[in-house]
């Protein structure tokens, strides 16, 4: 070992070399897979102009519009339901009443491991069958039993991810915070979960576009998202005597990748956002004396408790 920054031993000339070659080795061999599917599917008449002519049509570039709208629309709805549900089952699996850490729990668990096709299934299921009394029409049991199902999927991992943010936060911090007299819930709202979102921002991001191409899962309950459209014209549209899977899968796919590499982005330009964020403390009004004043005392207990955990060592 060569510091206490590594992980591991620092490779030398010859591994860096043998690195190098399966680098350029494996390059050539992803690089020779695509060229053999893009011959293939040159020579199966996929690159035809006809098959591709059909995204020149209105009605085909309106689908693709509307399935795109519908998609967004419900992963709008389930990303926040989904975070208020997270946070809302972090903060009670860490309640210091045990009927609710363990229902809490009990809850986490079960739709972690529950695939999440079965959840949308069942609770489109269960919409269809009591409709009238929840007053549905049209496609709103669709849409509902999709943006559900992926709120209770994503909502119990993203409690998970805040869960281990929330522990992560120095203990010195809540000790210092209930030294001041602070409940429980001030502590919770204006301490802890405000750094744990900070830290996990990127994992939480992460878990936003798996639900984003989650809600591909709609075409099982016949919703008209994205991939529902695209199988819709794939099934409909004949060019050129043959069908048009093979052009129709590449565009959707496209679009899929498109919006997940589009989330991504604004992952990162928050996260890089954060990082120049300004941490100093601005003057504060006059009604604002008492919270600057707390804010101070939180700070200086902190480096008291620091201070003291040096001196011990």
């Amino acid at each position: 070992m060569t510091g206490a920054s590594v992980l591991y031993d620092v490779p030398g000339p010859k591994t860096k070399a043998r690195n190098r070659l399966y680098s350029v080795i494996g390059g050539i061999a992803v690089l020779a897979v695509l060229a053999y599917l893009g011959l293939r599917l040159f020579q199966t008449g996929q690159f035809e102009p006809a098959k591709w002519n059909i995204f020149n049509y209105a009605g085909v570039r309106s689908s693709i519009r509307d399935g795109i709208l519908t998609t967004l629309k419900v992963f709008a709805v389930a990303a926040v339901l989904s975070l208020a549900l997270g946070v809302l089952l972090a903060v009670a699996r860490l309640s210091d009443h045990k009927p609710v850490r363990w229902l809490a729990t009990g809850f986490v668990e079960l739709f972690r491991a529950v695939p999440l096709l079965i959840t949308i299934y069942a609770v489109w299921v269960l919409m269809l069958s009591n409709k009238d009394a929840l007053g549905m029409s049209g496609d709103a049991p669709q849409f509902w039993a999709l943006v559900l199902g992926l709120t209770l999927y994503n909502g119990s991992v993203q409690a998970e991810v805040l869960r281990a943010g929330i522990n992560s936060v120095p203990k010195g911090q809540r000790e210092a915070a209930y030294a001041l007299g602070l409940r429980k819930t001030q502590v919770m709202t204006t301490v802890l979960i405000p750094q744990a979102v900070r830290a996990m921002l990127p994992t939480v991001i992460s878990q936003l576009v798996v639900t984003l191409k989650d809600t591909s899962l709609g075409y099982i309950i016949t919703y008209e998202e994205l991939l529902y459209s695209g199988r819709l014209m794939a099934g409909n549209i004949i060019a050129g005597g043959d069908s048009v899977y093979i052009p129709v899968i590449i565009v959707i796919g496209s679009i899929y990748v498109a919006m997940c590499l589009a989330l991504s982005a604004l992952a990162n330009w928050i996260e890089r956002r954060g990082r120049r964020a300004k941490t100093g403390i601005g003057v504060a009004e006059a009604g604002d004396v008492a919270n600057a004043g707390a804010l101070t005392a939180v700070v200086a207990a902190e480096t008291a408790a620091d201070t003291a955990a040096d001196t011990e060592n």
